[in-house]
């Protein structure tokens, strides 16, 4: 097929041979199948700001450090070298996770580089060589929905230990090759330690698996694993082997109405205080210094 404006450079560059076919669009990104020397691989094409439907957010973008001060202030101003510095970012952060991911034993597509705003990557296959399906497109009994849950819900657990959260994790942003699922899209993939969303983030993510999966498996849908993740995560007792039970019991704290009540008096009598005395200083203004 014709060579992509965007995969031009790599050709040029010797980073790809040929560009095979689209594989797919999505809201953030065109992925095609290129053959790189003997390699079938795929390239993640990102989409420009004002064609994407998934917009940034502080929601995920909170806490990401930017290690240029001057890229750093462009980005704050909203300049035109800012929003560039901003979608760079934005495309790193997938590419600087999923290295980290890897290496923590995540089930996540390899990476191989990075170029020109396009990134090289493992095309994740079934057992007879095909793009693996999305996970929203195969059919699932209830066997296996519980044990692919049970594997996505381990694989969650291995990115919070290696600091990360998806963000959007969900049935369409799952691959299911021979040998299970495979975690894909995390441009919007956030540090735990570092952004105040990361609980809601955490329980969307993990809620999200049990609806889907719960479809199939109805039992699912009654478990809490994402608070039961977060409270270990929280007392540094998480690690990729913890044994989970999907339940978690919380705490009910009894409100003391009296320390409510006193509260609230003493902020009325604060506050009847301040009232009194602007009054009297009004009252003096008016009746001028001999008044």
């Amino acid at each position: 097929m014709k060579i992509p404006k965007r995969i031009a450079p790599l050709v040029e560059d010797g980073l790809v041979d040929e560009v095979v076919r689209q594989l797919m669009s999505g809201k953030e990104a065109t992925v095609y199948v290129v053959r790189c020397g003997n390699e079938i691989r795929c390239a993640k094409v990102y989409k420009e700001a004002n064609k994407r439907s998934f917009r940034q957010s502080t929601d995920y973008t909170e806490g990401r450090k930017v290690k240029n001060s001057r890229r750093a202030r462009a980005m704050e101003k909203g300049s035109s070298y800012g929003r560039k510095a901003q979608e760079e970012a934005w495309q790193s952060a997938e590419v600087d996770a999923l290295y980290r991911l890897a290496a923590a034993g995540v089930r996540v597509p390899t990476p191989y580089n990075f170029h020109e705003g396009v990134l090289l990557m493992e095309l994740v296959t079934d057992s007879e060589g095909n793009a693996a399906p999305r996970l929203n497109d195969i059919a699932l009994s209830a066997e296996v929905s519980r044990d692919y849950h049970r594997v996505l819900i381990a694989q969650v657990v291995r990115m919070l230990c290696a600091g990360i959260i998806h963000g959007d994790l969900s049935e369409y942003n799952v691959l299911v090759d021979s040998h299970g699922p495979v975690i894909i899209d995390l441009p919007q993939a956030i540090n735990a330690s570092a952004n105040n969303q990361a609980h809601q983030l955490l329980l969307r993510d993990v809620q999200n698996l049990a609806a889907y999966f719960g479809q199939f498996a109805p039992e699912l849908l009654s478990t809490d694993y994402g608070n039961e993740i977060w409270s270990l995560y929280q007392n540094s007792q998480l690690k990729p082997d913890s044994m989970l039970t999907g339940h978690f019991k919380h705490e009910e704290k009894t409100v003391d109405l009296n320390s409510v009540m006193r509260e609230i008096n003493d902020t009325l009598k604060e506050e009847e205080a301040r009232q009194q005395t602007i009054a009297i200083r009004l009252a003096r203004e008016r009746n001028g210094p001999h008044g």
